[in-house]
């Protein structure tokens, strides 16, 4: 808690890489929040576009870090996370990339969740598309029947508990961070926010803030099943990961999910127009994720980035 103000330190993390422009509307929308957050912490991953200096410009006051090296997506919220926690000794931390721009009430209504369900693990925004549509890239997965079995019923018209959620507008328990590590670097893009999620959620939940909107900047409205190419290899990898050596599922919904992402990436290559590129993404993704991912701490000094906590 502020000690001037009594309430609880939010500090926002955004990760960007080479998306200048839409940069710029995230952190003008972040320095419009009715609440804004008490600080501001910019992992830039190695763009060449001149991102930093948009940061310079319009947040002079943020924590800016350039890694000087794309860390991915993974990368940049794990170190972004570390530095909230560690230098800026933040209660809640709220993550988001470069192409998410928060309406203006976003953070107020997170934190309405949470004073709503405090012993909550984390809180999701609502994120839309550039028309208004719900982004479906983004939809947080529900806790089937759990407001009745934790006595959640006098949740706020619309609020819902969730077992996973992305880092397209998050808001974690800086404690849960601490106490269940970090998002695990190595695996550079996707199921990162997954498995982070998950972890932080297990034995417990999140919930889902329909009230905090945020606008999802995507080129196209498509959802986690358009046909990623060369990406299906992280898919691969990073979901045998998860399942092999991630604590964020239970047993049981171990197989649950497994028989999900089965199903998944069976409609992705029935609806491929090229299932040889994704083909050779699951036979390099199914060796990889057979192996234990690296630690934070080796995952960045093997690409010459300061050393960041270890992931759990």
């Amino acid at each position: 808690m502020s000690p001037s103000t009594g309430r609880p330190v939010v500090v926002a993390v955004v990760v960007s890489f080479n998306r200048r422009d839409l940069l710029r509307e995230a952190l003008v929308a972040l320095g419009a929040q009715t609440r804004p957050p008490d600080a501001l912490v910019v992992i830039d991953n190695g763009s060449t576009d001149g991102s930093p200096n948009v940061v310079r410009e319009v947040a002079p006051h943020a924590d800016l870090v350039e890694t000087g090296v794309n860390t991915g997506g993974a990368g940049g919220f794990a170190l972004g996370m570390e530095r909230a926690v560690q230098a800026h000794d933040a209660d809640l931390v709220w993550v988001m990339d470069d192409d998410t721009v928060p309406e203006p009430t976003a953070l107020a209504e997170l934190l309405r969740g949470r004073d709503a369900a405090p012993d909550a693990a984390m809180f999701a925004s609502r994120p839309v598309w550039t028309d208004g549509r719900p982004h479906p890239m983004n939809v947080p997965r529900h806790r089937p029947h759990w407001a009745r079995s934790r006595g959640l019923g006098q949740l706020p018209a619309g609020m819902v508990p969730i077992r996973t959620a992305s880092f397209v507008s998050l808001l974690v328990r800086a404690d849960r961070i601490r106490q269940r590590g970090l998002p695990v670097a190595s695996y550079f893009i996707w199921n990162d926010d997954f498995e982070f999620s998950a972890r932080m959620a297990r034995g417990g939940y999140g919930i889902l803030c329909p009230d905090s909107v945020v606008v999802h900047k995507t080129k196209a409205l498509a959802s986690s099943d358009l046909d990623p190419g060369e990406r299906f290899f992280y898919e691969v990898r990073n979901k045998l990961w998860t399942f092999r050596f991630s604590r964020c599922l239970a047993p049981g919904e171990r197989l649950l999910y497994i028989a999900a992402t089965l199903r998944r990436w069976l409609r992705t290559f029935l609806r491929s127009e090229d299932r040889g590129v994704l083909w050779r993404g699951l036979r390099a993704g199914v060796p990889a994720g057979l192996r234990r991912p690296p630690a934070n701490d080796a995952y960045f000094r093997k690409l010459g980035v300061r050393e960041a906590g270890t992931a759990a």
